[in-house]
């Protein structure tokens, strides 16, 4: 009988090269599908505007709370559009992933040669590009309606680097849910989770306002130092080092953990 050697002979640098190969030609296809059907990526960029404008418009007065951080509401809200439009950004490749599977390409996919990790990162890709151009709108609709960075361009970097990573973190949960679950079903999960995890936040309010068993959560939900991150730029206290690392070290955490889900979620396909 004969038998297939399947043992890689590649070195690093060649598994690495296949590696960027088939992650850009995916993030590619991601992106011409884009052009293709504007109507999967719209709603992501509308929604984080619409809900930038409509909350610092309902909630103006937040401003007037003793000890508040900005004399503007959009500055408040605006970050927190920008986090869930970039989350929601890493979310529609979970969509567009489970659509692969049930249509049979992702079966097609990982017969190929192309590093499995390629299937991750090749999502994630598209995902941080998505991010960028939702954060750059939401930021441009936000100065329209009187947003104001207090301490100068400077402050546009802790809010980029915040909106990349929650691209990341949304597109590493929704592309494990994906493998996991194989049809809609992790869909509903997806974005229910998302919604969860940045409204039990300081989203609405400021933290020495919150009481009760929401306060008890805001403290250890690392979602919530993430969007201190994101809003350094725009409120009246100084930027410092200690308002950043823990959204930082959030972010490297939350990577991490949802790169590492989606990649044993799958090794279970592969294994179905």
């Amino acid at each position: 009988m004969t038998t297939i050697d399947r043992t890689d002979t590649a070195t690093p640098t060649e598994r690495r090269t296949r590696l960027g190969d088939a992650a850009v030609g995916l993030a590619r296809r991601n992106f011409v599908n884009l052009t293709r059907l504007p109507s999967a990526f719209l709603p992501a960029l509308i929604m984080p505007i619409v809900q930038a404008v409509a909350f610092s418009g309902t909630f103006f007065a937040i401003i007037q709370i003793p000890g508040f951080p900005t004399d503007r509401s959009i500055n408040w809200y605006m970050p927190l559009a920008v986090l869930m439009g970039c989350g929601f950004a890493g979310v529609g490749l979970g969509f567009a992933t489970i659509r692969d599977v049930e249509g049979g390409f992702h079966d097609r996919l990982r017969l190929t040669p192309a590093p499995r990790m390629s299937l991750i990162v090749g999502p994630m890709l598209t995902a941080t590009f998505r991010a960028v151009l939702a954060t750059t709108m939401v930021v441009l609709v936000g100065f329209l309606f009187g947003a104001r960075l207090t301490h100068g361009a400077l402050g546009l970097v802790p809010l980029y680097v915040a909106g990349l990573g929650m691209a990341v973190i949304g597109a590493g949960w929704a592309l494990g849910l994906a493998f996991v679950f194989r049809d809609m079903r992790g869909a509903a999960i997806m974005q229910l989770t998302l919604f969860v995890a940045l409204f039990l936040t300081e989203a609405q309010t400021p933290a020495f306002v919150i009481e009760g068993w929401l306060d008890a959560v805001v403290r250890v939900n690392p979602f919530n130092n993430i969007l201190r991150l994101a809003r350094m730029g725009w409120l009246d206290p100084a930027m410092t080092w200690d308002d950043a690392w823990g959204g930082i070290v959030a972010i490297m955490g939350l990577s991490a953990a949802t790169i590492v889900f989606a990649r044993r979620s799958l090794n279970g396909l592969s294994n179905r």
